[in-house]
């Protein structure tokens, strides 16, 4: 009976998913993106955002846990550096996973992890500089004609 194993074991052993989890966790602090399977990269997510979350409080202690589960200098100094500084007011949530469909050997399904604040795409904080308000249409018609017979009266009065 699986009672209370709540976490995917992805087929594989303790230290080779340990391993694996790391490595990617890695690759996706380097990179800010990266394909993986579905499966994988919902673990990632249960395994990267606590790390990211840690990583807003920049002390030696969270630097210590940090690298106990990275286990790679420059992806600490990285994660505490740059992207805490970048995710320091989002309350969570620092991943997305986007469905690719099926790879072409296996038919496995696909899926890109992303780190959401580094996709200008789908970033919220550039679309509302662009972002205006709403017009009416009848509105700013309506102004246009009341406008556009008074000038040309005022030109026939004066013929």
């Amino acid at each position: 009976m699986r009672h209370g194993k709540k976490f995917n074991h992805l087929g594989r052993k303790t230290a080779h998913r340990k391993a694996m989890l790391s490595n990617m966790a890695c690759s996706l602090v380097e990179h800010k993106r990266i394909n993986t399977t579905v499966a994988k990269a919902k673990a990632l997510r249960k395994f990267i955002e606590p790390l990211i979350t840690k990583s807003k409080a920049d002390t030696t202690h969270n630097r210590r846990t940090v690298f106990r589960y990275l286990r790679d200098k420059t992806a600490v100094t990285e994660l505490f550096k740059e992207i805490s500084v970048k995710v320091a007011d989002r309350p969570g949530g620092y991943v997305r996973i986007i469905k690719l469909g099926n790879r072409q050997g296996d038919n496995a399904p696909m899926a890109m992890i992303e780190l959401v604040d580094y996709n200008e795409l789908y970033n919220p904080k550039g679309n509302q500089a662009k972002k205006s308000t709403r017009r009416s249409r009848r509105g700013g018609a309506k102004k246009a004609e009341a406008v556009a017979p008074v000038e040309t009266k005022t030109s026939q009065e004066e013929e």
